[in-house]
C-alpha cells in the first residue's frame, strides 16, 4: 500500500498539532505500531515547530507566511518532508549537536536526527528556504491487517 499527502499551513502555532494529527490519524489506520507512529509524530512536531519559528522572509509564495508538509507511507517506509522560504540553515550539518541540553536552538534537530533513521537537512535548491526531510522504517501493530502491512 501507498499512501501520500502534502498540506500547506500557515505559520502559525496551531498548525503544528494540526500536521501532527493527521500524521497519526494516517499511521493508525495504515496499521503502523504505536510506537514508530509516536516517533515520527515528535519529529514532525519539531520540524514545523522550526518552519514556524525560523521559516519567514520573502519565499517562492510571496509572503513567507506559509510552509508545507508531505508524508510518504509507501512499503516499508515513511518518508516527511517539512519545507519553507525562510533563509534556510546556512551551514547547519546534518550532524550538528546542540553545545548543552541547556542550549537555546538546535535540540530539535538533535531530536528529530535521533527519532528517524535517515535526516536531510538542507536548503531548496534555487528557490532558497529550508528543507528537512526524515525517514523511518516502519513496524506494524500485530492486530494489523495484512492488506495494510503491505
Amino acid at each position: 500500500m501507498s499512501i501520500w499527502w502534502s498540506l500547506h499551513l500557515r505559520r502559525e502555532a496551531a498548525s503544528v498539532p494540526l500536521a501532527r494529527r493527521l500524521l497519526l490519524g494516517t499511521m493508525e489506520s495504515a496499521g503502523v505500531d504505536p510506537d514508530v507512529s509516536y516517533d515520527l509524530s515528535i519529529a514532525l512536531s519539531e520540524a514545523c515547530a522550526n518552519a514556524v519559528e525560523h521559516g519567514g522572509g520573502i519565499g517562492r509564495d510571496g509572503g513567507g507566511e506559509a510552509y508545507r508538509v508531505t508524508a510518504y507511507l509507501d512499503g516499508e517506509t515513511c518518508r516527511i518532508e517539512v519545507a519553507d522560504s525562510g533563509p534556510g540553515f546556512g551551514g547547519v550539518s546534518r550532524d550538528s549537536r546542540p553545545m548543552s541540553m541547556e542550549a537555546e536552538d538546535g535540540r530539535g534537530l538533535y531530536l528529530i536526527q535521533e527519532l528517524a533513521d535517515h535526516v536531510h537537512i538542507g536548503t531548496e535548491p534555487g528557490l532558497g528556504g529550508a528543507v528537512v526531510s526524515f525517514d523511518k522504517i516502519l513496524k506494524w501493530r500485530k492486530d494489523a491487517s495484512p492488506l495494510m502491512a503491505v
